[in-house]
């Protein structure tokens, strides 16, 4: 047991489902020709006064209910000044002593263990442009996101957090929540949620923090578990050799998987916050509040919980389907169709996620639907079809989005003729005959197998029931006439 302990705190921007950017009218939209989603607003010109996005203050409104925050009834935005080529004005408006949420908290799980992992504050500002580096020590810029609504999530001080397991927890729960709610994509490859860990080590059981470092805009789980890994162990090992901790931001590299130093953390004062003067402070009314908890899902947790004693789906199953309200709509649909859980779920998260992963497609834009769903597992419990069959056909249905009742119409009936798939059997039995001398002599294991092969001697026609009750008959008097 190491004799270190690690403390992480953790920053969390997300970029917010806008059809506008924050104080302009420009398109909130990802990627597109540099530069080409720009307005004297957004590029800081003088003489330009920025407008509030409304749609964006409710969304961090519905964060902050959701991740269980109190709401700041007088809220304000602030000038927060630093100079940096991808800031156009030199400052960024965002909110310092009076953030839109506080005091709330997120609970996540750990090898079992549940743990509460407290908010300080849910704040909205503007997003920075981007730098795109060319080559050598040049870099270009393109001020498209720049402007962009930006929701700041941060964890409480001292932080909860102590390992990088628990850092990967949080950030993967929060996504969730978020998405769940819709106020974000959350598309991390597309920097549309961005993750900053804090962290220092200190001696396990003292109060005294040490020093801590900033990971720069990991946008990925692996990236936040391993950045964070390692960064622990840099620090102990710095610790270790009697060297010093200093307060920085660093990188981090995905390819040598290790952190590098980018610049000296800046201290608070730095930042000579000062109340925005274009900006009138939020009036956030009780009633606006309720308002927005109204719009509020169903949560992921509730939803989870739910599946289990409804459904009676496992606790895995159930956490696997909330990953995603798309996902957990989907399903509820099919079983308000009449279709089994189990099967619904299985199908949902085997070959349908399968599909669409591959084809990097939202379950919303598939072709595939609730219904055509049920009723491909309808074909499989009438024994109109087989599994094998089944994929077959959902791949069609996926690609063409085609009925799948035509479908099996189209790929010839099941084979329940018991003496075509006895003839089948004798051919199988030939070409197995160890293996069928295996099972004859106890070998139970090799059952499957032989079913297996059967499915694709009859290139999965067969009916699994018929398979099924043939071998079983054949095994048995075979066992008998060997005795």
């Amino acid at each position: 047991m190491s004799k270190y302990e690690a403390v992480i705190g953790m920053e969390v921007h997300a970029e917010l489902l806008t059809e506008s950017k924050m104080f302009c009218s420009c398109k909130n939209a990802f990627g597109g020709l540099p530069n080409s989603r720009c307005c004297p607003v957004c590029l800081g010109m003088p003489g330009s006064l920025p407008v509030m996005n409304r749609t964006a203050v409710e969304h961090v409104i519905r964060a902050s209910l959701a991740l269980n925050c109190s709401i700041t009834p007088n809220a304000k935005f602030d000038r927060k000044n630093y100079f940096y080529p991808d800031l156009p004005k030199g400052y960024q408006i965002s909110e310092y002593d009076l953030p839109i949420g506080v005091q709330g908290y997120l609970d996540i799980e750990v090898n079992g263990e549940k743990k509460r992992v407290h908010i300080r504050r849910v704040h909205l500002e503007e997003d920075t442009g981007k730098l795109e580096h060319v080559m050598g020590d040049e870099s270009e810029v393109d001020f498209n996101r720049s402007g962009l609504p930006l929701m700041e999530i941060v964890t409480e001080f001292p932080p909860d957090m102590h390992t990088a397991e628990e850092a990967r927890a949080y950030l993967t729960k929060l996504r969730q929540i978020l998405t769940f709610i819709g106020v974000t994509d959350g598309k991390m490859e597309e920097g549309s949620l961005r993750c900053e860990p804090n962290l220092s080590v200190r001696i396990a059981g003292t109060e005294k923090m040490g020093t801590k470092t900033e990971i720069k805009n990991l946008n990925s789980f692996r990236a936040v578990f391993k950045g964070t890994e390692f960064e622990i162990d840099r620090q102990i090992a710095l610790l270790e050799s009697g060297g010093t901790v200093i307060q920085e931001t660093r990188g981090w590299n995905d390819v040598k998987q290790q952190t590098f130093a980018q610049r000296t953390k800046e201290a608070e004062q730095e930042y000579r916050y000062f109340p925005e003067p274009d900006l009138v402070p939020l009036q956030i009314t009780p009633e606006w509040i309720e308002a927005i908890r109204a719009t509020l899902p169903e949560l992921p947790d509730h939803a989870c919980e739910r599946f289990v004693t409804e459904y009676g789906l496992t606790k895995y199953d159930a956490e696997t389907l909330t990953q995603s309200r798309s996902f957990a709509l989907f399903f509820e649909e099919t079983i308000k169709l009449g279709a089994h859980p189990k099967m619904s779920a299985n199908w949902i998260m085997g070959e349908f996620s399968r599909l669409l992963n591959a084809n990097n497609v939202d379950i919303n834009d598939s072709k595939i639907t609730p219904k055509s769903l049920v009723e491909l597992i309808g074909l499989i419990t009438n024994g109109t079809i087989s599994g094998k069959m089944a994929k077959e056909i959902f791949e069609k249905m996926y690609e063409a989005g085609e009925d799948p009742g035509k479908l099996a119409e189209a790929s010839g009936p099941q084979i329940k003729d018991s003496s075509v798939l006895e003839t089948i059997l004798d051919e199988v039995i030939a070409s197995q005959t160890a293996v069928w001398d295996q099972l004859i002599a106890g070998d139970e294991k090799k059952f499957g197998y032989m079913v297996g092969q059967m499915m694709k001697a009859s290139k999965g026609k067969g009916n699994p029931q018929e398979i099924n009750r043939i071998i079983t008959d054949r095994v048995a008097r075979d066992r008998a006439n060997s005795g």
